[in-house]
């Protein structure tokens, strides 16, 4: 795949250096630089907007073979165009640069999550160019607005639900970890669902006054108190299924006692719960979580305000709704002076564990990196996954790409970036999976 590594790199590069920073957005001028490249390829695409400038892309390559049937839904290959905001003075090199050294592809949205879009797109014109037969419809969406309000994926549910139909869908979510458990052992972890996610502001009301007399009832300090006693907050330790599956591959890979351990939920769940509680991805992935996002107040030193906000990103497991954690967080805070006011609140969207989607994935995981570990997590984080599955959509999330810890945590920080290796990784599971799902089995098409 030599060829198409280099084709895919390129496009990836290209497409870093696209401007989507959201705040603003400005995701037509990502989605009109993918409806570029599929016209390259005589492949025609539907841009729509939820709002002047704020663009997703449709594009679908429909069922041409004997076997073709309209009764089994489309697989879709869904991205979001835009990415977070950077502080470019930290980056080693400028973060919309795309620039192509020391073995990596460097620029916002590597991992979150352009570059699986540039994969997914590549994918797609793969399919076109070698004119495979396909059994069903193959839908290539980028959307615009995930990483704030998700308005990308409600627009194009809502207007062009009939010419999308899909039935299983390939996300972001899961990714592949070095020493994620054990050294020298890489688990790769396919999103299965999502937690639920809760966004609250949490408002102290006490006295105004000037920041030269400290008197009691001050706001900011009622809100210092408020986030100790979060801080402190602790629930039992009762991973989900996911994580116990999970485990139970890690141990039987591992072997030994340790493996043993792995392999039964109840030591997992005793022995294991500060190793796994200590890692702030497991801890994430298992736990429901509430860490404070940022601080609302006043903007002068001088200026005691009678009220003072802390923002809060609280991730909720399946099996527990909003509702009840927000109860648990108004009772461990117990202040009748401190408010909360809900932003947004999502339940928990979880797709089956057994699918011909999610076994598609980690069969190629599996044929290609036979030495690694594969199973299902539910992604501490949230994706437009949720709006698919409520359509009845089977989705299943994974920047397919290995990594270390500390390279991941390019996502949304510093220095944010790709391997050339891990395109080329990406590339041959992407493209096996899809060919899995979707070509008709006597064309036998090119695999590697």
């Amino acid at each position: 795949m030599a060829t198409e590594e280099v084709e895919a790199s390129l496009l990836m590069a290209d497409y870093f250096r696209v401007d989507t920073t959201n705040p603003p957005g400005n995701e037509r001028l990502g989605a009109q630089f993918l409806a570029e490249q599929l016209t390259i390829d005589g492949i025609a695409s539907t841009l729509t907007a939820f709002s002047p400038g704020r663009d997703s892309l449709i594009a679908k390559l429909e069922a041409n073979s004997k076997s073709g049937t309209s009764k089994e839904g489309a697989l879709c290959l869904l991205s979001h165009i835009d990415v977070v905001e950077t502080e470019s003075s930290s980056w080693t090199h400028p973060p919309l640069s795309g620039i192509i050294k020391d073995g990596f592809i460097w620029g916002r949205g590597a991992i979150d999550m352009k570059g699986t879009g540039a994969l997914q797109l590549h994918v797609f014109r793969m399919l076109h160019r070698m004119n495979v037969p396909l059994k069903r419809d193959v839908v290539l969406l980028a959307v615009a607005d995930e990483e704030s309000l998700n308005r990308g994926i409600q627009h194009v549910i809502d207007n062009h639900w009939d010419d999308i139909q899909c039935s299983q869908a390939f996300n972001e979510g899961g990714i592949g970890i070095e020493d994620l458990i054990f050294e020298g052992q890489d688990v790769f972890s396919i999103s299965i669902g999502e937690k639920g996610v809760l966004w609250l502001r949490m408002t102290a009301q006490g006295v105004a006054g000037h920041g030269s007399t400290p008197r009691p009832e001050q706001s900011p300090d009622i809100l210092v108190e408020a986030i100790k006693r979060l801080q402190a907050y602790n629930e039992p330790f009762s991973p989900p299924a996911t994580f116990s599956t999970l485990m139970s591959l890690v141990g039987r890979q591992k072997g030994g006692l340790q493996g043993w351990i792995l392999q039964h939920p109840t030591f997992v769940r005793t022995l294991l719960k500060g190793k796994v509680l200590k890692n702030h991805l497991t801890r994430a992935s298992t736990t429901n979580t509430i860490n404070l996002s940022g601080l609302e107040g006043s903007v002068v030193p001088n200026v005691v305000p009678s009220q003072s906000s802390a923002l809060l990103d609280v991730r909720v497991l399946p099996g527990r709704s909003t509702a009840e954690m927000l109860e648990k967080i108004t009772a461990t805070v117990n202040d009748p002076r401190v408010s909360f006011e809900i932003i947004t609140a999502r339940e928990a969207e979880v797709s089956p564990g057994d699918d011909p989607a999610y076994w598609a994935l980690a069969n190629q995981i599996q044929a290609i990196r036979p030495d690694a570990v594969v199973g299902p997590i539910i992604s501490p984080g949230f994706t437009d996954s949720v709006f698919l599955r409520k359509k009845g959509v089977h989705a299943y999330g994974l920047a397919p790409y290995m990594m270390p810890a500390t390279e991941l945590l390019g996502m949304h920080g510093d220095n944010e970036r790709i391997s050339l290796e891990n395109v080329n990784l990406g590339l041959r599971i992407l493209w096996g999976a899809v060919l899995e799902l979707v070509a008709d089995p006597s064309s036998r098409p090119p695999n590697d």
